[in-house]
Formats: structure tokens, C-alpha cells, sequence
């Protein structure tokens, strides 16, 4: 077996009482002395701490980069201004995800965070597309990344770097905090208001031990950051959406932006544009939707979902299921057809030999709490 990675903060992590296990090749703190439901709840109360070091850095240079990453992503970099962060989607040449990630335009570069198990095969994608147009593309390793989410957040922040409180959803700024030079994003996976923080690794501790300090700040694990982002509605990569899922399928047609839609200045242009417009403009077979099991038993990824309670072949499957904290019950998201996926629409999912009531539920379960 492949020996994990270890966090910058791992030796903090089991400081504080974590429980490690693997993820993504990294070894990851899974919850903390209080557990999931308790972290869950902190983060959406108070502030809750991650680390998400495992995460994919990159950063690319050179003139006409942002034309140049337009030809691997259906957004419009070109007119992202300096100082902001927009969301992405690496396409296939088949119209489904490689990838989604963070692209953040700084000046004289790009700053891209992707999917830790995405992120060879991510950086061989941009050296192989970028390269020779002279771009270059560097993987930045020497730096981790850390999520404070909450409603607390800006308060807690601005206290060691009160610059931070002006900034905006998806704001991108480099700010000192607590002797760090940070590069910080008004962003986070949580549906929460909140901030992630690049750091240099060895500067991480001072920084985590500085946010940790404050009353409202608990360290939060990877158990319960799933079930914050499943209750924002949010994709998990690999699960949620795939090389087999377009963008559309996924819920997504909002990350591809006017200009590059059929009409637009830079209509397509992207891999997989002509499956991607065509579904753009006729709708897909299937589409990820919000689902509701009934009772308490939560239904995992992998459910089968079917239209009838009694017979016939699925119709539909789970991505993401559990138990969702803030809702008070199971929650899952899945994909079904177009035809059977508006809110209300009961689908029953099939639990050891048992098929039970699953409702089409809109998204987000928990509404989201980003600063405008």
C-alpha cells in the first residue's frame, strides 16, 4: 500500500484529539473528541476550522493566460476582474467533469485550488494544454490551506487582519495574518459565510493555533464538512459528478456563463462544447436533484431509486446521503429523470430488499449564508 500524505498540521491534529483516516492519498482528520453532529452544528452556529492542506495549489503565468485557460473551462476568465475568484468545471472532450475548481485572477497570475484526487491528473491537463501556448504551470506545495466557516467567521478574522472584513463573496486578497503572508478568498464548501487561507506550511500552526485561540473557533473534520456541503446542496467530485456527467446533468448550467453559451462573444471554444450547448438549449435525460427520505434511516450513495414500490428496474440512484444536523433528518441528492424530478415527486429507494418513500426535495436543504 501507498504510504499516506501527512498534512503540515497533522501532528496538531492529533493534538487536538483527532481521528485520522485516509482520504484521497492524504491521512485526514475525520471528526474530534466532540463528533460530527456536534462539529457539524459548531460550524453552523459559531466557526469552525479545516484543513483542507490536502487540496490542489497552482498557479499560472504568462501573457494571455486567462484566453488560454478559457480552452479547458466553460467560464469567462477573460473578464474576471483582478481580485476575484470564480467557479470552474475541467470539461472532456465527451461533455462530462475531469474537475471543478476555484479560479482566482491576482494580477500578473492565476490561482487555481482543485481536487486533491484530481490534482496529478489536473496539472498534467494544464502543462499539457498551456505549456506550449507559454503559459507556465506551477504546483504549489510548499503551502496549506485552511477553511474558517461560520457566521462568526468575519468577526473572528477581522480580529487578527481587520482588512478582511470588507471583502466580498468570492473576493480574492493576499493579507498578513498573525505574521503569515496569506492569500485569502471569501469562499468555503459549507453554504456558510467564511474564508479559505492559503499559508505557507511552515507558517500553518502559528496561524491555526492564532484562529483556534478565539472563543467561537472549534477545529471541524472531514466527517462533518461532508454533511455541511451536502446540506448547501453542493457537489462532491467523484460522487456528485464524474466523467460520465456533463454540467448540465449536474445542476451546474450556471458556472457556464453568457458569453460562452450558444450566442455569446466566445461561444464554445471549451472540450465537449456541442454536447454541452445542445443540452444547454434541449435539457438532459437525467439531472441531479435534492431528495428527502422519509423517516429516519438515511439512504447512502449507491441507493438505487425506482418510480414504483413494488416492481420495475431503477430509475435513478444516490451520489451523497445522510443525516443532515440543521435539517433534523436523512438527506441525499441523486440523479433521476427530467421527467420525474420536480419537487414533491415521490421515488421510492431500495434499502436492504426494502423499498421506501424518497421525496424530490429543491436545493439547497439549508439556505445559504454567503456575504454578498
Amino acid at each position: 500500500m501507498t504510504e499516506l500524505k501527512r498534512l503540515p498540521l497533522d501532528e496538531l491534529h492529533r493534538a487536538l484529539g483527532a481521528k485520522m483516516g485516509p482520504f484521497a492519498g492524504w491521512d485526514m482528520p475525520v471528526q474530534y473528541a466532540p463528533g460530527v453532529l456536534k462539529e457539524h452544528l459548531h460550524c453552523r452556529a459559531e466557526a469552525g476550522l479545516f484543513d483542507v492542506s490536502h487540496m490542489g495549489q497552482v498557479i499560472l503565468r504568462g501573457a494571455g493566460v486567462a484566453e488560454a485557460l478559457e480552452g479547458l473551462v466553460p467560464t469567462d476568465i477573460v473578464d474576471l476582474p483582478e481580485g476575484r475568484q470564480i467557479y470552474g468545471l475541467f470539461t472532456a472532450p465527451e461533455g462530462g467533469i475531469l474537475d471543478d475548481l476555484m479560479i482566482a485572477n491576482k494580477g500578473d497570475h492565476l490561482f487555481l485550488v482543485v481536487n486533491a484526487a484530481c490534482v496529478d491528473e489536473d496539472v498534467a491537463h494544464l502543462r499539457r494544454a498551456l505549456e506550449p501556448e507559454g503559459i507556465t504551470v506551477e504546483h504549489i506545495t510548499d503551502r496549506a490551506l485552511l477553511a474558517l466557516q461560520g457566521p462568526r467567521a468575519e468577526e473572528v478574522l477581522a480580529g487578527l487582519a481587520p482588512a478582511v472584513a470588507k471583502m466580498r463573496f468570492m473576493d480574492v486578497a493576499e493579507v498578513e495574518i498573525a505574521g503569515q503572508p496569506c492569500w485569502v478568498s471569501r469562499s468555503g464548501y459549507t453554504g456558510e459565510d467564511g474564508y479559505e487561507i492559503s499559508v505557507p506550511a511552515a507558517g500553518a500552526e502559528t496561524l491555526a493555533r492564532a484562529l483556534l485561540g478565539h472563543a467561537a473557533v472549534a477545529p471541524v473534520g472531514l466527517g462533518a464538512r461532508d454533511s455541511l456541503r451536502l446540506e448547501a446542496g453542493l457537489c462532491l467530485y467523484g460522487h456528485d459528478m464524474d466523467p460520465a456527467t456533463s454540467p448540465v446533468d449536474a445542476g451546474l448550467s450556471w458556472a457556464i456563463r453568457k458569453v460562452r453559451r450558444k450566442g455569446g462573444a466566445r461561444e464554445g471554444g471549451f472540450p465537449g462544447d456541442a454536447r454541452i450547448l445542445s443540452e444547454l438549449a434541449k435539457g438532459t435525460e437525467t439531472i441531479r436533484v435534492g431528495l428527502k427520505p422519509e423517516g429516519r434511516a438515511p439512504m447512502r450513495e449507491g441507493v438505487p431509486l425506482y418510480a414504483d414500490p413494488e416492481s420495475g428496474d431503477p430509475v435513478g440512484r444516490i451520489t451523497s446521503g445522510g443525516f443532515g444536523p440543521s435539517v433534523g433528518g436523512p438527506v441525499a441528492m441523486g440523479y433521476v429523470p427530467s421527467a420525474l424530478s420536480a419537487p414533491g415527486t415521490t421515488l421510492y429507494g431500495e434499502l436492504r430488499g426494502k423499498r421506501l418513500a424518497v421525496s424530490v426535495a429543491p436545493l439547497p436543504f439549508v439556505p445559504a449564508n454567503f456575504k454578498r
